[in-house]
């Protein structure tokens, strides 16, 4: 019985995250041969592999949200109110196919992206305009979305890594973010952490960046069922936790401490572990 409940949550956390044609997305990206961008021992496959990116791809949404071009383009150009699901689908795939795809199916994947990229182009409302191709804010999404990977798995991965191991994967994005425009992405956790307090002068909690934060946190934007949406809360909740200070003071997310060291991570580590269970087949277990 309980290895039926094991795959039915498994199927169903699979089929949301990949799509209607995950299981045949999944067969062409692990079982095609060819050569790979990278190899079965490199740190991104151990980080993007992992149940902890449920939690850090909410906190990378909610970081990148802070640059005011950044949200301008999602808020205009994103499906992410009215097609949530398929923009987490697109999402994953590509991350799935970058990092474990063919050398050939990921840098197709790149293209396609770019080729959308060099379409997303508008104003402000303060009429300064964006472009989603310009390397500078491709380094702000990629650098953002890097630190908080890094810091999800760091805190819920179920076999983290040590700091050499963290600056590979941030070495290891860098070959993705290269291949999507940016210029000189950070190489280490060192670099991040410089390139992240580079931004910080362009970054502000414009009032579309609070209605973004304030419809992930509060609102699903997922049609869950009653019962699921504690589940979804609290993986919200941990991705607020693994925000820097600074950018939950923009956003308007005030730190507390004693509940969030007593009830908010426990309930992220035995989420992440609930997930890994359900996803992981039983024969594996």
């Amino acid at each position: 019985m309980l290895t039926g409940v094991r795959e039915q949550l498994g199927q169903a956390l699979f089929r949301r995250v990949a799509g209607p044609g995950g299981p045949a997305t999944r067969a062409r990206i692990h079982h095609t041969p060819g050569p790979r961008w990278f190899a079965p021992d490199r740190p991104i496959r151990t980080v993007h592999g992992d149940a902890s990116m449920f939690i850090g791809g909410l906190t990378a949404l909610l970081l990148q949200s802070l640059h005011p071009l950044a949200m301008a383009a999602v808020a205009s150009h994103s499906g992410f109110r009215g097609d949530p699901w398929g923009r987490l689908q697109r999402t994953s795939t590509f991350l799935a196919v970058t990092t474990y795809g063919t050398a050939t199916d990921a840098q197709e994947a790149v293209d396609h992206v770019r080729g959308i990229h060099q379409r997303i182009r508008g104003t402000t409302a303060e009429g300064v305009p964006y472009h989603a191709a310009d390397p500078h804010l491709l380094g702000w999404v990629h650098a953002a979305e890097t630190d908080s990977f890094l810091r999800a798995h760091e805190r819920y991965g179920s076999r983290p890594l040590d700091a050499a191991g963290y600056d590979a994967y941030v070495a290891d994005t860098a070959r993705v973010a290269e291949a999507l425009g940016a210029v000189d992405p950070p190489r280490n956790r060192s670099e991040l952490a410089e390139r992240l307090t580079a931004y910080r002068p362009e970054l502000r909690a414009t009032p579309e960046a609070r209605a973004a934060a304030r419809f992930l946190l509060f609102q699903p934007p997922l049609p869950l069922p009653l019962p699921v949406r504690p589940f979804y809360g609290g993986l919200a909740a941990n991705a607020v936790t693994l925000l820097p200070p600074w950018a939950r003071g923009m956003l308007w997310l005030p730190r507390v401490p004693v509940v969030e060291d007593l009830a908010v991570r426990p309930t992220g580590r035995a989420l992440t572990r609930t997930i890994r269970w359900a996803m992981t087949p039983a024969r594996e277990a």
